[in-house]
């Protein structure tokens, strides 16, 4: 299996255009990482992995997600992001 890709969301992601990434990643046989900081993003990764699933899952993939947390340095200091780590069944 090739390396995890791990995707920045911000609050501007189109969720369909970041759901068709996870697709094709999934379709590739990846198991990608979103990653988001503040609760716009996160409200956007969540509407791509729900919409990834539509796609995927009429191919007989199923999406799960293991939520976990990731320090972030930043220009101003350290930020805590979510991250969303995909796994494919």
């Amino acid at each position: 299996m090739a390396e995890p890709s791990v995707f920045r969301v911000g609050g501007g992601t189109n969720a369909i255009s970041l759901a068709s990434v996870i697709a094709h990643e999934v379709y590739k046989g990846n198991s990608p990482t979103l990653r988001a900081i503040g609760p716009g993003p996160v409200n956007q990764a969540i509407k791509a992995i729900i919409i990834a699933q539509s796609y995927v899952g009429s191919k007989g993939h199923r999406i799960s997600v293991i939520p976990g947390f990731a320090d972030v340095d930043m220009d101003d200091g350290k930020v805590t992001a979510i991250v969303f780590k995909l796994k494919v069944e």
